[in-house]
């Protein structure tokens, strides 16, 4: 068995924003030579999320509002967190929401999507750079 690892690096200049990393993650792909197995994809920031979805404009907006109703970023004081001299409480709640890390299968040398999955990176922190890792096994 085989095994790939590679960091991607984002940089969202903005406090929020998706991005689609589907054709980093597939470069990835190409680049271990791995054409069975399985791929992951993760997050390694605690602010920023990983998830599978489609690429719509319209989705990504409700996205956007429905992560600001269930976790507001201000006011700031409403999160205990945020006692600590940060202000990103409500950054943690929305990647706990959204989700650390995918998970997906490799056949044939392609990711085994359904019908317009795609893969995003999701920023709820930004105008840093961010870490995401790939890592995938198989043969």
């Amino acid at each position: 068995m085989k095994s790939y690892r590679k960091e991607l690096w984002f940089h969202v200049p903005a406090r929020r924003g998706f991005l689609n990393i589907t054709p980093q993650i597939l470069d990835c792909l190409v680049d271990s030579g791995i054409r069975e197995g399985l791929l992951l994809c993760n997050a390694m920031h605690i602010t920023a999320s990983v998830f599978i979805n489609d690429d719509e404009g319209g989705l990504h907006q409700d996205f956007e509002r429905w992560l600001e109703q269930l976790a507001p970023h201000e006011p700031i004081s409403r999160y205990l967190h945020n006692r600590t001299g940060e202000d990103n409480g409500d950054a943690h709640l929305k990647r706990s929401i959204m989700g650390r890390e995918v998970v997906v299968a490799v056949t044939e040398g392609k990711l085994d999507f359904g019908p317009w999955e795609q893969i995003f990176y999701g920023e709820f922190d930004g105008r840093r750079r961010k870490r995401v890792l790939v890592k995938i096994i198989g043969e």
